[in-house]
């Protein structure tokens, strides 16, 4: 096996025992995991203890687990559920709703080492941000999602544990709420600017 081998594979792989598979997988996807689960507002090392102790449980259940249509899927599942289980435990409160969405940017984010022509990129990224900021949790999650980890509406519908046309209502108000605050502030920045 090599990189280019595709997940099925290598979830069939290491379901038969092979820990080389499994590293396959869990280098594939470690990035993934950490950013999604970093947006749950805890601590780094939190989100890589769960991201750890994912990949060990996969390991140690491996006759027990199936076959997956997605990887991915499996693994956001997976770690979504993880890191929801350590907050309840850890702040004794069961509402998902209650949680922040970090939108923030990298702590390595340094605006003043950007050329000029970035510059402008930078205040759209800025308003973009404060546009994400501004919107419900679940329809920034179901953005996040969709846009940023280019998973499917069915995906979606199965990692928030609602229904598609939740999702599909989540993204399509998210957007619209966006297209709105974009255009008043293109038309701002044209008359003001």
């Amino acid at each position: 096996m090599d990189r280019t081998t595709d997940d099925s594979a290598l979830w069939l792989a290491y379901r038969n025992g092979d820990n080389e598979a499994l590293g396959m997988i869990a280098e594939r996807y470690y990035g993934a995991l950490r950013r999604y689960g970093m947006k749950f507002l805890v601590g780094e090392s939190i989100v890589e203890d769960c991201i750890q102790d994912l990949f060990l449980d996969l390991w140690q259940n491996r006759e027990r687990i199936s076959q997956t249509p997605s990887v991915k899927f499996y693994l956001f599942k997976a770690i979504r559920h993880s890191i929801l289980g350590h907050l309840r435990y850890q702040q004794r409160f069961a509402n998902e709703e209650s949680l922040d969405w970090d939108t923030s940017f990298p702590d390595n984010f340094n605006a003043e080492s950007l050329l000029i022509e970035q510059e402008t990129l930078n205040g759209l990224v800025a308003q973009m941000h404060a546009h994400m900021e501004a919107l419900p949790k679940r329809e920034r999650e179901a953005l996040y999602l969709r846009y940023y980890e280019n998973m499917s509406v069915a995906e979606i519908s199965g990692l928030m544990g609602v229904n598609r046309q939740s999702v599909s209502n989540f993204l399509q108000k998210g957007i619209t709420r966006i297209r709105a605050k974009w255009f008043v502030t293109m038309v701002l920045n044209l008359f003001f600017f």
